[in-house]
């Protein structure tokens, strides 16, 4: 059931009023939470639920252990580590490494044969494999104690955050689920900002973008010049984000709607002056959880600045596996490592960060090459179409000119995005409360006659 289509609206505005009738019974109100969190993920297909329910009860029956026998909470907690990443690892990438080790078997003269498996992967399972990750990480340091069968479920399934983040820590999401106080909506009016907001960036105008210049363009290269290769190029860059931010958006108010407060994941990541910037401002959720939970643990930058050079490398090839058991994820990856070694050693030679206009624009462009590999629909498409970047054999058919103006209004309402939103949330505070229920819906009508046709899917749906 995707949360963009009219079902999800009638299904949540219905749960919220069960939910909050609750109110006074937090432990029947989470249950509740975590019923319908189960029941979303069923929807689309009852096997998802039933892997998720067989992982939780793994990691609830640890914790268990955990309690029974403290001295052995880290070794029970990487024994569950361990078994999330075997878990995430069958499902996702057994056919890309079974391909993989019998292509080099058979360049060394081997014939080894692996099985081939017929294995569904569940939606999100990346995102709720790295948040009991977390988890164990922080029930293994100390930092929090195991939680209650029904907490810990509800922290791995909370449907906000289980189809594409962002990705919770304990401190966080499992805090405010083990909190006993009585609930209340937060920040409303952000909460209807955001939900305006994710309907404008998602339904209205990521798509319009890639049903006019990135699915076009990335589908027959061969038939458009360089010029309109580059705003291809550029028109995916701005569709993922707009993509990706609108969710986090959505799923945000969702949660606000709900008495939970989820961490932000993005800040205008294309106004980054460098590649390092990009990352503290691109799925910040993702990017911390890499730096904390691989980075890190390889050793970050205690050993030397070569072996941090390396570290960085390794976390962002990780990076980019995570997205997909491909090669083009992990050439995606890899550009982004390349790219930050290459920065870290320009400051060492300088002793100066770069951070001016420059930097940016080389920044974003470099982003935006990565971006390719990551859209293609394989390595050597990516490689294609980058190679048509060059070719002026034609003449231009679409309208560049209007593309580059439409890119540089998207540069500038990012750069007031935030007081914008400020703004609009001051006047929604401002406004009775009968009629936001009327402006939101009329949003909904003008984007359903400009949008397109059915229910667009989130991109980050299959990662």
């Amino acid at each position: 059931m995707s949360y963009l289509s009219p079902e999800f609206a009638l299904v949540f505005l219905g749960f919220l009023i069960l939910y909050w009738g609750l109110v006074r019974w937090p432990r029947a109100q989470k249950l509740s939470l975590l019923t319908a969190s189960y029941a979303i993920y069923a929807s689309i297909d009852w096997r998802f639920a039933a892997i998720l329910a067989v992982f939780s009860s793994t990691l609830t029956g640890l914790m268990a252990l955990s309690t029974w026998r403290p001295a052995w909470r880290r070794g029970i907690c990487g024994t569950g580590v361990i078994l999330a990443v075997a878990n995430l690892a069958v499902f996702k990438y057994y056919d890309f490494f079974r391909e993989g080790i019998q292509q080099m078997a058979a360049g060394a003269g081997l014939h080894w044969a692996f099985p081939a498996l017929d294995i569904l992967l569940p939606v999100g399972i990346s995102f709720y494999t790295f948040q009991a990750i977390a988890y164990l990480v922080s029930v293994a340091k100390g930092q929090c104690e195991p939680a209650r069968a029904e907490e810990s479920a509800l922290y791995l399934a909370f449907f906000p955050t289980l189809f594409a983040g962002p990705i919770c820590r304990a401190d966080n999401l499992l805090t405010q689920i083990r909190d006993t106080a009585q609930k209340t909506i937060l920040a409303p009016d952000l909460a209807v900002y955001l939900l305006l907001s994710a309907l404008v960036k998602k339904v209205w105008i990521a798509t319009w973008v890639a049903e006019n210049w990135v699915n076009p363009l990335f589908a027959n290269p061969d038939s458009y010049q360089g010029i309109e290769l580059l705003v291809g190029m550029y028109a995916f860059a701005i569709q993922i984000f707009l993509d990706f931010s609108g969710y986090s958006d959505l799923v945000i108010a969702l949660a606000l709607l709900l008495g939970y407060q989820l961490p932000q994941n993005f800040d205008q990541p294309y106004l980054a002056r460098n590649l390092r910037d990009f990352w503290r401002r691109w799925h910040i959720s993702l990017s911390s959880w890499i730096r904390d939970f691989v980075y890190i643990p390889l050793g970050g930058n205690r050993h030397g600045w070569l072996r941090s050079q390396c570290n960085i490398f390794a976390a962002m090839l990780i990076s980019g596996l995570w997205h997909g058991a491909s090669l083009k994820y992990l050439i995606w990856g890899g550009m982004h490592g390349l790219g930050m070694v290459a920065q870290n050693t320009l400051e060492k030679i300088t002793r100066r960060t770069p951070s001016g206009w420059i930097s940016a624009v080389l920044s974003f462009h470099a982003v935006c090459l990565a971006w390719v590999y990551f859209r293609a629909d394989s390595f050597q498409d990516a490689n294609h179409y980058l190679a048509g970047l060059v070719r002026i054999d034609g003449p231009v058919t679409l309208n560049v000119l209007a593309a580059l103006v439409a890119l540089g209004v998207f540069f500038v309402i990012s750069v007031y995005a935030r007081r914008t939103q400020e703004l609009v949330v001051r006047g929604l505070a401002a406004t009775p409360l009968l009629i936001k229920p009327l402006l939101l819906a009329a949003v909904v009508l003008v984007l359903h006659l400009l949008g397109p046709s059915g229910v667009p899917a989130f991109l980050y749906y299959s990662y």
